[in-house]
């Protein structure tokens, strides 16, 4: 019986412990209830509503950047786009004048001094060789058809 009777000895003293760790965990979970609660409506709206200028203010920049970049891009395709045109005005001023001088000195005439803007003629164009008017062929008369001269 004396195994008994230390048996209560034992449970007595746990006594102490037991409320010590009802006061540390009632502690404990009154600190962390605080730091999960929910806020209040106020503090809510008021966070929603910073959140959303943040927001706002946000958008507005990238809206900003992006119109700025975005006429910048456009001012850069019209300098190309222009730059593009004198080329191209400059290289057919050019290719015309080469015609021309080629043309001149194939037939032994002087280079014609014509404005650049001039058009070449449309009539037939004469050969120093032949007195025959040279004919392009869409003027060529079919094979089998008479001329009417």
């Amino acid at each position: 019986m004396a195994d008994g009777y230390d048996r209560f000895d034992n449970e007595g003293s746990g006594g102490g412990s037991f409320v010590m760790g009802l006061l540390t965990g009632t502690v404990l979970g009154a600190g962390l209830g605080m730091l999960f609660a929910p806020k209040s409506g106020s503090d809510l709206r008021n966070q929603i509503s910073e959140q959303a200028g943040n927001l706002a203010n946000t958008a507005s920049d990238g809206y900003r950047k992006a119109s700025e970049q975005a006429g910048e891009w456009a001012d850069r395709g019209r300098e190309m786009y222009d730059k593009a045109r004198d080329a191209v005005a400059r290289g057919a001023d050019e290719a015309q004048r080469y015609v021309r001088d080629t043309a001149s000195s194939v037939t032994g005439s002087a280079p014609a001094t014509s404005s650049p803007s001039a058009g070449s003629t449309s009539g037939p164009s004469y050969s120093s060789t032949s007195s025959e008017p040279t004919r392009s062929s869409s003027e060529s008369t079919p094979r089998g058809a008479r001329r009417n001269s």
